[in-house]
C-alpha cells in the first residue's frame, strides 16, 4: 500500500513541478511582452544602396546616397503632370506637401499661381528624368555637398519634357541645387524625416556633350524654368 502512495506522492510532486514552470514561463512571456511593448514602433534607418561591402554606421545617420535618392524622387514626382499642369501641379503640391519646408511650400504654391496666370499649365503634359551618366554614382561629391548633419545641396542634373497635347514645346537641361533639410516632426506623413527647402540659387541652364546625349538630342532647347 506504501508503494501506492509514494507513486501518488510522487505524480502530485511532478504536477507542482510543472506548475511552477508554467507559472514561470508565463512570467517570463509577459516581460518580454513589455519589453516589446515599450520599444518604438517604426524605425527608419538609411541604408546605402551599394552592398557589396560592409557599411556600418549610426543609426540616426543620413548618408548622401539617400538624400539624393530622396531629393530626385520628390522632384520628379513634383514635376509629373500626366495630363494637365493645371489640375496636375495643385495635385502634387497638396500630396507632396509634407515634403517641403513651410517656406517652401509657399514659394512653390506662388510658383503655380504665375504659371496658371500665365497660362503655362493649361493641357500641358510635363515629365524630368536624369540625364544619363550625371547621377549620383557618376560623381557623389559634386551632386551631394554636405553642409551639416542636418543640411544637404543636392544638384540634380535634369532633362525637362514639356508637351502641348501630342507637340513637344520645350525640353530643357537644366541643373538644379536643391536644399535639403532635416525635419523629423511628423513621422506619419513623411517617413524620411527629410524635407525640400527650394533652390541654393537659380537654376542652371547645362550642356551635354555629344557623346552624352540624354535622347533626341537634336531637339531645340527652350528656358531654364524649373
Amino acid at each position: 500500500m506504501s508503494r501506492f502512495k509514494n507513486e501518488v506522492a510522487h505524480l502530485q510532486s511532478h504536477i507542482r513541478t510543472l506548475r511552477i514552470g508554467v507559472a514561470a514561463l508565463l512570467l517570463l512571456a509577459l516581460v518580454m511582452g513589455g519589453g516589446w511593448w515599450s520599444t518604438p514602433r517604426d524605425l527608419t534607418i538609411h541604408v546605402p544602396p551599394d552592398l557589396r561591402s560592409g557599411s556600418s554606421r549610426k543609426w540616426w545617420e543620413v548618408p548622401p546616397a539617400s538624400v539624393y535618392a530622396f531629393t530626385f524622387y520628390v522632384f520628379q514626382q513634383l514635376n509629373r503632370w500626366p495630363s494637365n499642369g493645371e489640375a496636375d501641379y495643385a495635385r502634387n503640391l497638396h500630396a507632396l506637401s509634407p515634403y517641403f519646408t513651410p517656406a517652401c511650400r509657399a514659394f512653390l504654391q506662388a510658383d503655380y499661381d504665375y504659371r496658371r496666370s500665365t497660362g503655362e499649365l493649361r493641357q500641358r503634359v510635363r515629365g524630368i528624368y536624369e540625364i544619363p551618366g550625371r547621377g549620383y554614382g557618376d560623381n557623389p561629391s559634386a551632386r551631394v555637398q554636405v553642409v551639416s548633419d542636418r543640411d544637404w545641396v543636392v544638384r540634380l542634373d535634369i532633362s525637362a519634357d514639356e508637351y502641348h497635347g501630342s507637340e513637344q514645346v520645350k525640353r530643357a537641361l537644366v541643373r538644379y541645387p536643391i536644399k535639403v533639410v532635416r525635419l523629423d516632426v511628423d513621422p506619419t506623413r513623411n517617413p524620411f524625416g527629410l524635407a525640400l527647402d527650394c533652390y541654393d540659387g537659380a537654376p542652371q541652364r547645362i550642356n551635354v556633350p555629344t557623346d552624352e546625349p540624354p535622347g533626341n538630342a537634336g531637339l531645340n532647347l527652350q528656358g531654364v524654368t524649373p
